[in-house]
């Protein structure tokens, strides 16, 4: 039995006039544990492959399958999987702590193990005390550190993280990726690193991929 991620032959295109063809025809197999980079420039299909993987973006043909089940039809809430955006999209009206226990409150865990769960992830990132802070009140190397955390607190199968450090200055990128990888390996997750640089993709992942106009090279 093949364990993890399997995407088999996915195509994905816009509506347009002539239609987009974003991605073409896509294999890739990623196995539980590992961290794989998915390296290309802009335009590559990069984002849009991951999106089709996670479920908000809709497949034109092909599976995407987990554990060898096809979860292509499966809602985007029910498929274990998490996404770190560039920007990370926090809720600013929550403070660190809520912003963490966000997916946990949508699952349904109780509050106390939410607290537990919570003082773990902090602690994971780096954050411990941060919990009471507003959202305004971070470094944009903190709200990473935060969206990452968020992500991680409902233990998902498979993360993919979408340029995850792209908005950030180079100096705290390189800082801040080393500390991505530990992370990423101290709770033995399964991921996919979208990037355009290449120096990242070294530093986080344990295997690259390169994409370009939609294919796998």
């Amino acid at each position: 039995m093949v364990t993890g991620l399997e995407v088999r032959d996915v195509t994905v295109t816009y509506p347009g006039t002539p239609p987009v063809l974003a991605v073409d025809g896509v294999n890739l197999a990623v196995a539980q544990g590992e961290i794989v980079g998915l390296l290309g420039p802009s335009g590559s299909g990069k984002s849009s492959l991951l999106g089709a993987i996670v479920g908000i973006v809709p497949l034109t043909s092909g599976a995407i399958l987990w554990d060898e089940v096809d979860v292509k039809n499966t809602p985007v809430h029910e498929r274990g999987f998490g996404l770190v955006f560039q920007d990370g999209q926090l809720f600013p009206h929550r403070t660190v702590a809520g912003n963490i226990a966000f997916g946990l409150e949508m699952l349904g865990v109780s509050r106390i193990d939410r607290e537990k769960r919570v003082t773990d992830a902090l602690t994971l990132v780096g954050l411990e005390g941060f919990g009471s802070r507003r959202i305004d009140e971070l470094s944009g190397g903190e709200r990473q550190r935060v969206a990452l955390a968020r992500s991680l607190t409902p233990r998902p199968r498979l993360l993919l993280l979408d340029e995850p450090l792209g908005s950030l200055d180079h100096d705290l990128r390189d800082r801040l990726a080393m500390d991505v990888r530990e992370i990423l390996e101290a709770t033995g997750s399964t991921a996919i690193v979208v990037t355009h640089d290449p120096d990242e993709a070294d530093i986080i992942c344990s295997r690259i991929v390169r994409m370009d106009r939609g294919r796998l090279s």
